[in-house]
């Protein structure tokens, strides 16, 4: 999967000139805490809700108008974070998982040809890759079959089940600590897995229903 699969195509952008109090009231509006900042065409920043929130007069008199005056002209460009991490749209999904990790931040801006084309976060990872991919919120039952997960026992795990009918919606190995052989967790598309533990147990493996 590429980033263009899983990026946000609608970005709200703003110029440096944008006073952050106006800033402000367009991240609220369109319910988002990013907002690159663009200058003719071209990202020259990025900032945040947090780093908004963050913004606090420098002056030793705390005068209710002194800081709204402050406030009021303080724009983006005095509180942008000039280094933005950016990625491609047809870079892979891991590579985009692996810079944010690297460089400890929570979007990336999608650049392609120099114009800003998307926006990714940790949200996107973790809706669109990692939930379907551990089946968070879909129905059915999950076991751990010990030591299951490797050639033969894989496939003598993925066989019982099919003699039997019931559907697999995900299957992935786990490598427990200490142990030789891996552990095979499937997902099934049944509320009843007696006959399967049943089925399983009597081929000399340990099986358990995994907690969800």
């Amino acid at each position: 999967m590429l980033i263009r699969d899983i990026m946000t195509t609608k970005v709200v952008t703003a110029p440096s000139h944008t006073p952050i109090n106006d800033a402000r009231k367009i991240m609220k509006e369109g319910n988002f805490r990013r907002l690159p900042v663009v200058d003719n065409g071209k990202l020259v920043g990025v900032v945040t809700e947090d780093r908004l929130e963050r913004v606090a007069p420098k002056t030793g008199a705390p005068v209710l108008w002194q800081i709204s005056y402050l406030v009021s002209h303080t724009t983006l460009r005095d509180v942008m974070a000039k280094k933005v991490v950016t990625i491609k749209p047809d870079a892979t999904v891991e590579q985009g998982v692996a810079l944010a990790q690297r460089t400890r931040v929570g979007s990336l801006v999608v650049v392609e040809k120099g114009k800003v084309v998307g926006i990714v976060t940790t949200n996107d990872f973790f809706y669109r890759i990692v939930n379907p991919t551990l089946g968070v919120g879909e129905p059915g039952i999950r076991l751990i079959v010990v030591g299951g997960g490797d050639g033969k026992d894989a496939e003598a795990v993925i066989g019982c089940i099919n003699r039997l009918g019931i559907g697999i919606k995900l299957i992935w190995t786990l490598p427990p600590s200490g142990a030789s052989k891996k552990d095979i967790i499937v997902q099934l598309d049944t509320e009843d897995a007696t006959a399967i533990i049943g089925a399983l147990e009597k081929l000399g493996y340990s099986v358990g229903i995994r907690a969800r």
